[in-house]
C-alpha cells in the first residue's frame, strides 16, 4: 500500500509540473515568439555575416551591426521616397469626408439615404464620446503600448545578434545530452532547419519588394487611385501567407470601383497575372523549397496558429511548420537531413558549425 501510494503521489506531482509549466509557457507565449523571431533573423543573417568573415575579413560582431545599419537605412530610404506621396494619396482619400464634429453634424443633417444613416450614426456616437480629463487614461494606456512594441523590437533584434554567436554553443549543449549515435542527426538537423528559415526569410525579403513595387507601378498605370498606398499594402501583407494576397486583391478591385469598372478589372488583371508570375516563376526561383512545404500545408498552418494563438502569430505559422515538418521528416522518416539540399536564397546555406 505504502508503494501504491508513493507512485500515486509522484504521479501526481508530475502531472501538477507538467500543468503548471503548460501554464507559465502559455503566460509567456509572447517573449517565447519574440525570442523564436529572433533566432529566425539571425537564421536569415548568418550566411552574409559568415560570408563578411570568410571573404572581407569582417568580425561577426560588426558584420550583424552592419546588417541592421543597413536594414534601418532601407526602412529610412523608403519613409524618405514614399511617405510624402503616400501623406498626399491619404488627404486626397479623405477629401471631402467631414473632419469635426460639426462638419459630421452639418453633412449628417444635410445628407440622405444610406449616407445620412452612416453619418448619423458616427456623429451620435461621437457625440458619447467622454473629453477632457477623462481622455487620458486611454493616452497613457496608447503611450505604454507604444513604448512596449518598442521594447520588443529592440529585444528581438538583440536576440538575433546575440543568437549568431550563441547557436553552436547551444548545439553542443543539446548534443551533449542526447545519446552519442543520435548527435550528427542532432547537429545536421538543427543545421538544416536553421537554413531553411533563413532562406525563407530572405526570400520573403525579396518578395515583399518585388510585389509591392511591381503592383504599385501597374496601379500606376492602370489609374487605380491611391495607388502607391495599396501597392505598399499589397507588399507588406505577402507576410501572411494565402489570406494576405487575397485581401491586397480585394482592397485593388474595390478601389478600382471608386473610379470605374475597367479600372477595377485592370486591377484585378494585374494582381492575377502577379500572382501566376509569382507561383509559378519568381517563387520556384527565388525560395526554391525553402521550406518544402504544400499549399494546404501552408493554408492549415496559418489557420491553426491563427486561431489557437492570435493573429499577430500568423507571421510565425511557416517557420513553425517548416521545423515541425523536419523533425517529423527526420524523426519518422528516417530522414539523413546531411543529404538535403542546403537552401540558397542570396547566399547558400553554411552547414559547418564551429567546435
Amino acid at each position: 500500500m505504502g508503494g501504491t501510494a508513493r507512485k500515486a503521489a509522484i504521479a501526481t506531482l508530475v502531472v501538477v509540473a507538467i500543468v503548471v509549466v503548460a501554464l507559465a509557457l502559455w503566460k509567456l507565449k509572447l517573449v517565447i515568439a519574440l525570442l523564436f523571431l529572433g533566432i529566425v533573423i539571425a537564421s536569415a543573417m548568418r550566411p552574409s555575416v559568415e560570408w563578411l568573415y570568410a571573404r572581407a575579413h569582417v568580425p561577426r560582431s560588426l558584420g550583424v551591426v552592419l546588417h541592421y545599419v543597413v536594414v534601418l537605412a532601407a526602412v529610412t530610404l523608403f519613409l524618405y521616397l514614399v511617405v510624402p506621396v503616400a501623406i498626399t494619396q491619404v488627404h486626397r482619400a479623405i477629401g471631402q469626408v467631414p473632419t469635426s464634429t460639426v462638419q459630421l453634424h452639418r453633412a449628417a443633417v444635410h445628407s440622405h439615404g444610406l449616407r445620412h444613416t452612416i453619418l448619423s450614426a458616427i456623429d451620435k456616437r461621437l457625440r458619447q464620446l467622454p473629453s477632457g480629463a477623462s481622455l487620458l487614461h486611454p493616452a497613457l494606456s496608447a503611450t505604454k503600448t507604444v513604448f512596449e512594441i518598442l521594447v520588443g523590437i529592440i529585444f528581438t533584434f538583440a536576440v538575433g545578434a546575440y543568437w549568431i554567436f550563441e547557436r553552436d554553443g547551444a548545439i553542443g549543449l543539446v548534443q551533449s545530452m542526447v545519446p552519442r549515435r543520435h548527435r550528427r542527426v542532432t547537429r545536421d538537423t538543427w543545421v538544416l532547419i536553421d537554413m531553411k528559415l533563413g532562406a525563407f526569410v530572405r526570400g520573403q525579403f525579396l518578395l515583399v519588394v518585388f510585389v509591392g513595387g511591381l503592383l504599385s507601378l501597374a496601379f500606376w498605370l492602370d489609374g487605380e487611385p491611391y495607388w502607391l498606398l495599396i501597392g505598399s499594402f499589397a507588399g507588406i501583407v505577402e507576410l501572411v501567407p494565402i489570406v494576405g494576397p487575397i485581401a491586397a486583391g480585394v482592397l485593388a478591385v474595390g478601389a478600382g470601383l471608386t473610379v470605374g469598372w475597367t479600372v477595377a478589372l485592370g486591377a484585378g488583371i494585374a494582381v492575377l497575372v502577379l500572382r501566376q508570375l509569382e507561383d509559378y516563376v519568381i517563387v520556384p526561383r527565388v525560395m526554391g523549397r525553402a521550406v518544402g512545404l504544400s499549399p494546404l500545408v501552408v493554408l492549415i498552418s496559418v489557420l491553426t496558429t491563427g486561431y489557437l494563438l492570435g493573429p499577430v502569430y500568423i507571421l510565425l505559422a511557416i517557420p513553425i511548420a517548416a521545423i515541425a515538418s523536419t523533425l517529423i521528416d527526420v524523426v519518422i522518416h528516417d530522414l539523413d537531413p546531411a543529404d538535403e539540399d542546403a537552401p540558397a536564397v542570396l547566399f547558400a546555406g553554411q552547414r559547418e558549425v564551429d567546435a
